[in-house]
């Protein structure tokens, strides 16, 4: 009867924790390039009987724990805006971004021109090209990002054609250490430093959406729900026969 016990509280907190998944999920539906979180679940076997008359089989008591989450990098679809600042990758490819943090990555395109004449994402981070950060000058009219990243201008009212810089394009060997730091940014992990991508391209007027799938989600909220109550009356059941059986053993004859 403890050992029940014990396997539901375990299914119960990893419902719990997937729960927590599946509602952030829900909640970046419409963050650009949001890229969904999946639950990795595993099963974790403890010796449960101790006794010598107890069959081989029935030492075994079958856990479940969550072993980790993972981040599903899926193309999202692509959003026209008609903005030239926007931008969507198609690739695995990251925009590199300054934080006071260091450097970190996104595959939010929507972006802006600061005060300062910085190209900055929608947190007001600047975006990095291969010479720093990409910075306009007051003059500066017709913005042009070409597939590979190249950020041209026609400047002053002469109309010419200058070069502001090249969006750097990032991708990481092990993109599954990426780790997720809030304002749609990713820290490379240790040991996964960022490479420079030849192959991606940048689509201009375009943002990426998020690749989570609402419907799916919300199904897969309401199944975790169900189960998570399922298993509660499942363990009130027990814990009532449990009480029952204790009532009963006290009621010695007199």
């Amino acid at each position: 009867m403890e050992n029940m016990l014990l396997v539901g509280l375990s299914r119960q907190m990893t419902l719990e924790r997937q729960m927590d998944v599946v509602a952030n999920n829900v909640a970046n539906v419409n963050t650009t390039g949001y890229k969904a979180d999946k639950s990795l679940f595993q099963e974790y076997l403890a010796s449960g009987a101790h006794e010598d008359d107890f069959r081989g089989s029935d030492r075994r008591v079958s856990y479940v724990t969550d072993r980790a989450t993972w981040h599903d990098f899926s193309q999202g679809t692509a959003e026209a805006t008609k903005n030239p600042l926007d931008v969507a990758i198609d690739g695995k490819a990251f925009l590199a971004v300054q934080t006071p943090r260091g450097e970190r990555y996104t595959r939010d395109g929507s972006l802006q021109i600061n005060a300062q004449g910085q190209l900055v994402t929608s947190a007001g981070y600047p975006v990095l090209g291969n010479a720093g950060p990409i910075v306009f000058q007051p003059t500066d009219k017709e913005v042009t990002i070409n597939a590979d990243g190249g950020v041209s201008v026609l400047e002053g009212l002469s109309r010419i054609d200058s070069i502001r810089g090249k969006l750097r394009l990032v991708s990481f060997a092990q993109a599954q250490k990426l780790v997720k730091e809030g304002a749609n940014l990713y820290a490379p992990g240790e040991g996964n430093p960022a490479q420079p991508d030849a192959t991606s391209k940048v689509r201009q007027g375009f943002i990426e959406k998020s690749n989570v799938n609402s419907v799916a989600e919300m199904s897969k909220m309401i199944e975790v729900t169900r189960a998570y109550t399922q298993i509660s009356a499942m363990l009130q059941q027990q814990g009532d026969l449990r009480k029952s059986a204790l009532d009963k053993l006290a009621d010695v004859p007199a």
